[in-house]
């Protein structure tokens, strides 16, 4: 039996010269086909998941229409310099072996989706920081130990770091502007991470927190839970 011709890259690249939507799935790809490059001025979304892919390419940063770009259940250990891919809006990576980000990551400034589950990072990536137009962030299943004071400068409106290893929390997460959900199940966070300043000041209406090292019981018991539950409360009916 043949190959079926509507399996193979090149056929999914003729099609995306004129959609802008490049499905390159399942194909046991070991490296992003080159011919790619061709599609520089109009690819605007490109999935290479449930593939081989150890790495990207440097002409990654070349296809700077891309909007969307799903990486999903390769073996990528790191990314290369993407900062020229301004108009990128959502980057899933997750079920990867990511340690880190590079230093141009920050520069992707129309960022609004990051998905990084399921990955080898241990720490916080730094360079969200720089990020105004981040909504969701997803680092759950990572390694990440703890979380820099500069986080207070996330713009995401749910941070989601479910099954990590993060034992305390920085005061500055009172200082996210934006921060609504907060996923922190199944960490190793003991009840004083919990500080009024965060129960209190923070614009928190959702902590995920169980299967920690604590009874829920002393949840409900800390200093500042009763307006940590009026902006529950709140943003509660606002949805219903």
């Amino acid at each position: 039996m043949g190959n079926n011709p509507s399996s193979s890259p090149k056929a999914h690249i003729e099609t995306a010269k004129k959609s802008g939507v490049c499905q390159l799935c399942k194909l046991k790809l070991t490296e992003l086909p080159a011919e790619l490059r061709i599609l520089k001025d109009n690819l605007r979304n490109l999935d290479v998941s449930q593939n081989k892919l150890q790495a990207l390419p440097p002409w990654i940063n070349e296809l700077t229409q891309l909007r969307g770009l799903v990486l999903s259940d390769n073996t990528i250990g790191s990314l290369p310099e993407v900062g020229a891919l301004k108009k990128l809006d959502s980057l899933v990576a997750d079920n990867n072996s990511i340690s880190a980000l590079p230093t141009s990551f920050a520069s992707l400034h129309n960022l609004k989706t990051l998905v990084l589950s399921r990955n080898a990072l241990r720490d916080f990536p730094l360079q969200l920081c720089q990020l105004r137009q981040l909504d969701v962030v997803d680092l759950s299943g990572n390694r990440i130990t703890q979380l820099p004071p500069q986080i207070g400068g996330v713009q995401a409106v749910e941070l989601n770091l479910n099954q990590n290893q993060v034992s305390s929390l920085p005061e500055s997460l009172a200082e996210c502007p934006r921060l609504k959900v907060l996923r922190l199940e199944e960490n190793c966070l003991h009840i004083s991470a919990f500080s009024p300043r965060i129960m209190k000041d923070s614009q928190i209406s959702l902590f995920a927190v169980e299967g920690n090292v604590f009874d829920m019981k002393a949840f409900h018991n800390v200093e500042g839970y009763d307006r940590y539950m009026e902006r529950f409360t709140a943003t509660k009916k606002k949805f219903n």
